[in-house]
């Protein structure tokens, strides 16, 4: 069990910047600083924390109401107050962003949806492969889902600097709204068709699944299509930075060929 509580702690330390008091990070949160997790303390009525609660409801920030001994753990101060928060490496973009970029360069978008994706290094390698592959941008859930902490930033080897990564409230949502605008969306399946046999050209958004359980069904219903990787080893599926890889350099080369 100490192993485990000491692991969580290097990661959620492995951001950038912990934020701890109820000033600080009250404060931290009006002057718009990108806070990926906010620890508070479980049952506290106190006007501070109340408004905290407030504050972080009225901006959509990730709330974890948790015991004491947790924030105990979490600090590295000792002064937490009730709460702890932790900003992102980096600042987060819009997905508009994304789309005014394409525009930009004049071509087709193609963005990456990552749908719980909670291991860093798998995000931080998943951006690296974006960049490299000419992907606008990457789209990344507010919950159950790795932020931009600086394991990620030291995996995509510099790529965070140039590849947009916008957190949204709902995958769904945020993929119905990109359909209005012409994009269909290509879901990771190993059951799905052959990634060779589909045509993955034009506006398009690859969804890559969670580690463990792959695409949720809610996600999965409403991509257009699912495409698989051609699998010939005895163990029957990839990792989900090499599956987001294979299939990106799919529609690469689909690109390419379409030119």
């Amino acid at each position: 069990m100490q192993e485990n509580k000491n692991t969580e702690k290097r990661e959620e330390t492995g951001r950038t910047l912990v934020i701890e008091g109820r000033n600080a990070v009250l404060e931290a949160m009006r002057s718009g600083k990108a806070i990926d997790k906010l620890f508070v303390l479980d049952g506290c009525q106190d006007g501070p924390v109340r408004t905290i609660v407030r504050e972080a409801k009225k901006r959509g920030i990730v709330l974890n109401f948790v015991e004491k001994e947790r924030l105990n753990h979490l600090s590295e101060t000792g002064k937490h107050q009730g709460a702890v928060a932790f900003a992102a490496a980096y600042e987060y973009s819009s997905v508009d962003d994304m789309l005014n970029l394409a525009r930009e360069r004049g071509e087709d978008p193609f963005l990456i949806l990552l749908d719980g994706i909670e291991d860093p290094h798998n995000l931080g390698a998943i951006i690296r492969t974006a960049n490299l592959a000419g992907a606008h941008g990457v789209i990344i859930p507010k919950r159950r889902a790795s932020g931009l902490t600086a394991t990620v930033a030291k995996t995509s080897a510099g790529a965070l600097n140039y590849t947009p990564v916008a957190k949204v409230t709902n995958l769904v949502s945020t993929m119905k709204e990109l359909k209005k605008q012409g994009l269909w969306f290509v879901c990771a399946d190993m059951d799905g068709t052959l990634m060779y046999q589909t045509n993955l050209t034009g506006p398009v958004g690859l969804v890559i699944g969670n580690e463990g359980e792959g695409v949720s069904r809610l996600v999965k219903e409403n991509c257009d299509f699912t495409a698989s990787v051609p699998m010939k080893g005895e163990i029957d599926s990839l990792n989900a930075s090499v599956a987001a890889g294979v299939l990106a350099y799919e529609i690469v080369r689909q690109r390419l060929k379409a030119e």
